[in-house]
């Protein structure tokens, strides 16, 4: 209705939906539920959701890119970049200008594109030391979507997301609200009218934070979160090792559990001939 009858949602664990959970284990997370708003109910709407939790950009653009370059919907959103931008030592100028490659592509092939910037991490204990290398890829990611013509959501500037509420144990994955509220955002910015407003207050708290209560929570979460992350890291691996799209494919919307089993992988010989194709 709004001129979008096709969709595909590209990225890592953010896209996926990590951790806007579904009773059957599965994830919904802002894509999907844009994805509904985009629809409207229509069963002739199709979406895919290539997105999977730990992929790094290269992995974005040289695994799920080229499948939404060869089915070209009439949107594509992209945020990637995270995973490479909060491992020590790393190049922010550098993974933004990869980044650029992939949007431009994108735009050149006619498709318009829907990118995030980073949240601010101020108000998140410990996570806060990100917030410059995050304000830079930010900076980065304006100028490509002025440059290349594609839409901006501005998660930096959602005042929700400041609210320790909007964030997961971990740190790093939104809640099933704050999933909701950036996928209203994301269906403003691209001109869908909705009924809920995402800038709607927090109730107030009623669990006032204290210092041993912060020391203690940054404990909890070192042992639960960072001690593994940093395991996974020295090791080379993934979250996603071993794990495949949940919407491989464009297709009409259906609920997560009505999509047949035998669709989650696609050989390795049709990612080359896509590949090819959309080269």
């Amino acid at each position: 209705m709004y001129g979008f009858d096709s969709y595909v949602a590209i990225g890592d664990s953010f896209t996926e939906g990590l951790n806007d959970g579904l009773p059957d284990g599965s994830f919904r997370g802002w894509a999907d539920r844009l994805a509904e708003i985009l629809a409207e109910g229509r069963p002739d709407f199709q979406y895919a959701n290539l997105a999977l939790r730990g992929k790094m950009l290269d992995e974005i653009l040289e695994e799920q890119l080229p499948i939404a370059l060869a089915v070209k919907p009439d949107l594509v959103t992209l945020c990637a970049g995270g995973n490479d931008i909060i491992v020590p030592g790393a190049d922010v100028d550098a993974v933004a200008a990869r980044l650029e490659a992939g949007v431009a592509k994108l735009r050149e092939a006619g498709i318009p594109v829907l990118i995030f910037n980073g949240p601010d991490t101020k108000y998140l204990s410990v996570m806060h030391v990100l917030r410059g290398k995050v304000g830079i890829y930010n900076a980065h990611l304006w100028a490509i979507a002025d440059r290349h013509g594609a839409k901006m959501v501005d998660m930096w500037a959602m005042a929700p997301l400041h609210d320790r509420r909007a964030w997961s144990d971990d740190r790093l994955h939104f809640t099933p609200e704050a999933h909701r509220r950036i996928a209203l955002r994301a269906a403003e910015v691209l001109g869908v009218p909705v009924a809920d407003d995402w800038r709607e207050p927090w109730p107030a708290s009623e669990e006032p934070s204290t210092w041993i209560t912060s020391r203690r929570s940054d404990l909890e979460w070192t042992k639960a979160h960072l001690l593994p992350w940093i395991r996974r890291q020295l090791k080379g691996e993934s979250m996603g090792d071993g794990l495949s799209p949940k919407r491989p494919e464009l297709a009409p919307l259906l609920p997560l559990e009505q999509i047949e089993p035998t669709g989650v992988t696609l050989p390795a010989t049709d990612l080359r001939e896509i590949h090819h194709h959309a080269s």
